[in-house]
């Protein structure tokens, strides 16, 4: 194979796995909606395969409804909810799980196509089959999730939510990377590991997932809601009762207040490294990539600053919170393009 048409596989290839990347960014959004409508919990069964097709007659949907009623959301919560309400929360649910297919299709289908034909990179398959095996996980711990609400708590596991939305975020990230290598790596350079000099810059990528982990404890515990205000918590900025659990380190996953200032806590962390790092790279390099990722980076951190302060003092507004959660994987985005650039030009 000429290096030409390497060059054009390779852009194909990334341009599908971005395609894809942008489809599990709305999912993360459309997630965000269900979990805030309260919808989660409205699918009481999972069909994999043969849960494409929603109720059609009415006759459909006072099945679906009186399936719900058995379930304790619907008898410790929404006593009383009319059909027009059960359809609601319904579709958010039902098209959450729909798009989780459509996905699954998208990935699937152009892979076996790019692999057949032998247009993939040499080396990138394994990783290819990985995200395929992370997506089958993805719906497993969808499902998990929900059956965590359809017990006496109508509430899901703040661990199960958490592990959900991690993984959604790790296959986002991971098929990024991949689309990056081959957007913007020479060959020659992709099989060269980091230096030990530049390797601390992959814990910038960590601390910024760590902190979506952190959000998604904050909204399986509702911790949010908890301390309305900014910058102090309540009358003070550090609050009482942190790390009053027994033991002291299970606060960190079930104590709303502790998990509420972990959270803070980080995002000032986040906020001080990121400015400093963005900063840096923008007056020390010149014009290119890095420092458009710079630019980029600020942008991202600061509107997530500032959703983040706003979604609090707000009492966590549907809207406001969905963007948030954006926002965060927004973040994330321009932490591993701009590190995804350092990490080349280090090499190169």
């Amino acid at each position: 194979m000429s290096k030409i048409d390497q060059i054009r596989d390779d852009r194909q290839v990334a341009q599908w796995l971005i395609l894809c990347a942008v489809v599990i960014f709305g999912m993360i959004m459309l997630g965000g909606v269900t979990r805030l409508t309260h919808s989660g919990l409205s699918m009481v069964d999972w069909k994999p395969l043969m849960g494409v097709i929603p109720p059609l007659t009415e006759q459909q949907w006072l099945a679906e409804f009186d399936k719900y009623k058995q379930f304790p959301e619907y008898q410790k919560i929404n006593l009383g909810m009319s059909l027009g309400g059960f359809k609601s929360i319904f579709m958010y649910e039902y098209l959450h799980r729909v798009l989780g297919r459509v996905i699954g299709i998208l990935f699937a289908l152009p892979m076996l196509y790019f692999l057949f034909r032998r247009r993939v990179r040499p080396g990138l398959a394994p990783s290819l089959m990985l995200l395929f095996f992370m997506g089958g996980l993805q719906g497993f711990l969808g499902w998990y999730m929900v059956k965590s609400g359809l017990v006496d708590n109508p509430r899901v596991s703040q661990y199960r939510l958490t592990s959900h939305l991690g993984v959604a975020v790790a296959i986002y990230g991971y098929m990024l990377w991949l689309a990056f290598d081959l957007m913007f790596t020479e060959r020659a350079a992709q099989d060269e590991k980091p230096s030990r000099n530049t390797r601390w810059i992959l814990v910038l990528v960590a601390l910024v997932y760590l902190m979506i982990l952190s959000g998604g404890l904050v909204a399986g515990t509702r911790a949010g809601l908890a301390y309305s205000t900014w910058p102090l918590m309540g009358t003070s900025f550090i609050p009482a009762g942190l790390y009053a659990s027994v033991p002291p380190w299970l606060a960190v996953f079930e104590d709303i207040t502790t998990i509420q200032f972990n959270h803070r806590m980080l995002a000032y962390v986040l906020f001080v490294v990121l400015n400093a790092f963005a900063l840096m790279v923008y007056f020390r390099a010149p014009k290119g990539h890095a420092k458009l990722g710079a630019i980029l980076l600020l942008v991202a951190l600061w509107m997530q600053m500032g959703l983040g302060i706003s979604t609090l003092l707000l009492h966590v507004p549907v809207v406001l919170a969905t963007a948030h959660q954006g926002g965060a994987v927004l973040l994330l985005t321009a932490t591993l393009f701009l590190t995804h650039v350092q990490l080349c030009q280090h090499k190169t």
